[in-house]
């Protein structure tokens, strides 16, 4: 059985290089969940990430079983606030998402769903499935820490303005490395900013 990887099928959304590009990202279905709380330490944070895991490896295995057809589960996302480098972080309010494929069937988000509900997660109803299509963004690829972000953030709209655009929705991060696994130098984070105005460069 062949096993889709989303990150190999979409390097260029996925991996890409250290120097800022611009990419057109499509519409794809995602599990999402928002809140609002310091992600380092916010028990709301915690519940919703544990729920987006859960529920998405739900859906894996029932489209394995059902469908035969099997994928990696996609890395987890997130959604911040403009206003993140100037508001402490307790008042963040973010949407965390993962990818999911697009071929599932109602039946197999009950039985996902049904699967994931016996774990007795928190955040569970408050997940939801929506399409999300960001259209034109920058992006870059952040190898560090997530709190050594914030330069590479100021260098991309600097970036951004000096090419005759401007920003155009949440910035939003894919993280493709694991804390709890990688030293924080190690981490790999895709920055990836909207921005409207493509086409008034010069």
């Amino acid at each position: 059985m062949q096993k889709l990887d989303f990150r190999v099928e979409r390097k260029d959304l996925y991996s890409p290089g250290r120097d800022f590009a611009l990419v057109d990202v499509p519409e794809f279905d995602f599990l999402m969940v928002d809140g609002t709380g310091d992600p380092n330490t916010g028990e709301d944070y915690a519940r919703a990430v544990e729920a987006l895991y859960s529920l998405s490896f739900a859906v894996k295995f029932a489209s394995k079983a059902q469908l035969g057809r099997d994928y990696f589960v996609a890395p987890l996302e997130g959604l911040w606030p403009d206003t993140a480098a100037s508001t402490p972080k307790a008042e963040w309010s973010w949407t965390m998402l993962i990818r999911q494929p697009d071929w599932l069937a109602q039946e197999q988000w009950d039985a996902a769903r049904a699967k994931a509900a016996t774990k007795g997660l928190p955040a569970l109803d408050a997940v939801r499935l929506e399409p999300f299509a960001e259209g034109a963004a920058v992006q870059v690829m952040h190898v560090g820490s997530y709190d050594d972000e914030a330069p590479t953030i100021a260098r991309m709209h600097a970036w951004i303005a000096e090419q005759g655009m401007a920003l155009g929705g949440r910035h939003h991060e894919i993280y493709l490395g694991d804390p709890r696994r990688a030293a924080p130098d190690k981490l790999r984070t895709v920055l990836r900013q909207p921005v409207v105005g493509v086409g008034r460069q010069g």
